[in-house]
């Protein structure tokens, strides 16, 4: 990316990078989530603002996609009550987040770096 003085980098973290985890979705279920995620998904949301500022110069974009909950086929009871907290009343799918990614590696996006781009069905705003 240097040598072509071009590129798009995309770093996956989670709307628990930012908030934190409501942990009363979990309840019934033997779900729940490790401090630990928090503190990674956190630091990559740091970490991308700090590639992009290094590498804008380079003309390299750097984004992350922060997504909240994603069906895939988790226990009934959590989906339900995960729905309850999202004003889109749904859990997101695989391809909410693909077609945010091809956004952010396209040219339609040349003017966006260090951005922090939630795909979460309005979760992380109530």
């Amino acid at each position: 990316m240097v040598k072509q003085k071009k590129g798009s980098i995309i770093n996956m973290a989670s709307i628990y990078g930012f908030i934190a985890p409501d942990f009363s979705v979990y309840n019934e279920t033997d779900m729940t989530t490790p401090a630990a995620y928090s503190v990674i998904k956190g630091g990559l949301i740091n970490l991308t603002r700090y590639m992009a500022s290094y590498f804008g110069p380079k003309q390299i974009r750097v984004n992350t996609i922060s997504p909240g909950g994603i069906f895939d086929n988790q226990p009934e009871i959590f989906v339900k009550k995960y729905c309850q907290k999202v004003p889109l009343d749904r859990m997101g799918k695989p391809n909410d987040v693909a077609t945010a990614v091809c956004f952010l590696i396209s040219d339609e996006s040349s003017y966006i770096t260090g951005h922090n781009l939630v795909i979460d069905g309005g979760f992380s705003i109530i």
